[in-house]
C-alpha cells in the first residue's frame, strides 16, 4: 500500500469488475470490501480471485452480509451496480453514503451525444481518461479525471529477444471491430503477432494468464501492438510501457497523449505505416530498446502509483467531506426551526 501523511483510513465498498484496475486501486491506504456470491460467476461478485497477489487491505464478504457492515464510501463501476446491485445488497442507510461512480469506458450508443446514465449532482463521476470525460455528456453530475496508475514488480524488465509483436486484449473475437479484430487479423498476415487474453484461443492465441505470468511473458516480445479503434486507454498498454516495451498502435482516443512517435513507439491512423514501423522494430532490436526506454520514462512520469493513489485519496476525501458538510448544514437548519 502507498501511505500518505495525515490520510484517514477509510472503508470503501465496491464490486470486483476489472481485476487489473482493482489491483492498482487497492494500493491506496484504505480497507476495500468486495462482495461474493456462492458460485462467484455473476459479474461483480467474484470476490478475491487468484489472478493477482492481492494486498491484505482487500477483503471479500458474502453478499448477504454486506448490509450489516459499516462503510465510509460506495464506489460503483457499472450500470448494474448503480441501478440494480445496490438495491439488492445494500441497506437504505448504506445507500445514503457518499457515492462515486467510476466510468471505465467511452460512450457506446453515440460517440458524442450519449448522456451518461448517472445524472445526479450528489454523485462524483470519475473518468479514467480526459478523452472519456470529453466524449460523455455528463449532465449535471460533477466529474473528475483520475489518470491510470500502475504498480509492477521491479524485477519485470524488457528484454525483447523474441522477434514478434504481442497483442493483449480480452475477448477480441467477440468484441469485433471496436477493438480492432479486423485490423489484427489483417496485420498478422504480414507481421508475426501473438495474441494473449481471455478467450484468445478462439483466434489461435494464448488464453488468459495470471498477472505475473503475463508480465513475465510479454517482456520478451519485441513490441506491443494495440489495434483498438475506440476505447479507454488500456491498462495493458500502460503496463507494457512500464515494463519498457515500445508501443505501436492506432492514433485514436487517449493513445495520442500517451505515445510519442519516435520516442516511446509509433501511432498512426494509417495501418500500412504502422506495419512499416513494426518491420523496422523486428529488424532493429537496438532501436526497439531505445523506444522501450522512452515508453518507460513516460509511464513512470505519468502513470506512477503514487500520483494515482494521491488522486483517489483526494476524490474519496472530497465526497466524504461534502457529505459531512451537508449533514452539518441540515442539522443547523433544523436547530433554527
Amino acid at each position: 500500500m502507498i501511505f500518505q501523511k495525515d490520510q484517514r483510513r477509510l472503508r470503501i465498498f465496491t464490486w470486483h469488475i476489472h481485476g487489473s484496475y482493482l489491483f492498482n486501486l487497492v494500493q491506496a491506504p484504505h480497507d476495500f470490501y468486495v462482495p461474493f456470491k456462492v458460485d462467484r460467476s455473476e459479474e461483480g461478485y467474484h470476490g478475491i480471485t487468484e489472478s493477482y497477489l492481492w494486498p491484505e487491505n482487500l477483503r471479500e464478504i458474502p453478499a448477504v452480509e454486506v448490509r450489516d457492515l459499516e462503510f465510509d464510501c460506495l464506489l460503483f463501476q457499472t450500470r448494474k451496480n448503480f441501478f440494480e446491485d445496490q438495491y439488492e445488497i445494500l441497506s437504505p442507510q448504506q445507500r445514503q453514503l457518499p457515492r462515486i461512480y467510476l466510468e471505465h469506458d467511452t460512450p457506446r450508443e453515440h460517440a458524442t451525444n450519449s448522456r451518461h446514465h448517472v445524472d445526479d449532482p450528489e454523485v462524483l463521476l470519475v473518468h479514467v481518461t480526459h478523452y472519456n470525460n470529453l466524449m460523455w455528456d455528463n449532465g449535471k453530475t460533477p466529474t473528475k479525471v483520475i489518470d491510470h496508475g500502475v504498480i509492477l514488480p521491479e524485477s519485470v524488465q524488457y528484454t525483447g529477444e523474441i522477434e514478434r509483436g504481442l497483442v493483449i486484449i480480452n475477448n477480441l473475437h467477440s468484441r469485433g471491430r471496436l477493438l480492432g479484430l479486423d485490423i489484427f487479423e489483417d496485420v498478422r498476415k504480414k507481421i508475426p503477432l501473438d495474441l494473449v487474453g481471455i478467450n484468445a484461443g478462439e483466434l489461435g492465441g494464448i488464453d488468459s494468464l495470471s498477472h505475473r505470468e503475463l508480465l513475465e511473458m510479454e517482456r520478451h516480445y519485441r513490441f506491443v501492438f494495440n489495434p483498438i479503434r475506440y476505447t479507454s486507454l488500456g491498462l495493458a498498454v500502460i503496463e507494457a510501457m512500464m515494463v519498457g516495451m515500445p508501443i505501436v498502435g492506432l492514433a485514436t482516443t487517449e493513445m495520442v497523449t500517451a505515445i510519442q512517435n519516435g520516442v516511446s513507439g509509433y501511432i498512426d491512423t494509417d495501418v500500412s505505416k504502422l506495419i512499416e514501423h513494426m518491420r523496422s522494430l523486428l529488424s532493429d532490436p537496438v532501436e526497439a530498446q531505445r523506444l522501450g526506454e522512452g515508453a518507460r520514462r513516460q509511464a513512470l512520469k505519468r502513470f506512477n502509483i503514487q500520483r494515482f493513489v494521491s488522486d483517489w485519496n483526494a476524490a474519496f476525501n472530497s465526497v466524504i467531506g461534502a457529505a459531512t458538510h451537508a449533514v452539518v448544514r441540515e442539522s443547523e437548519e433544523l436547530d433554527t426551526v
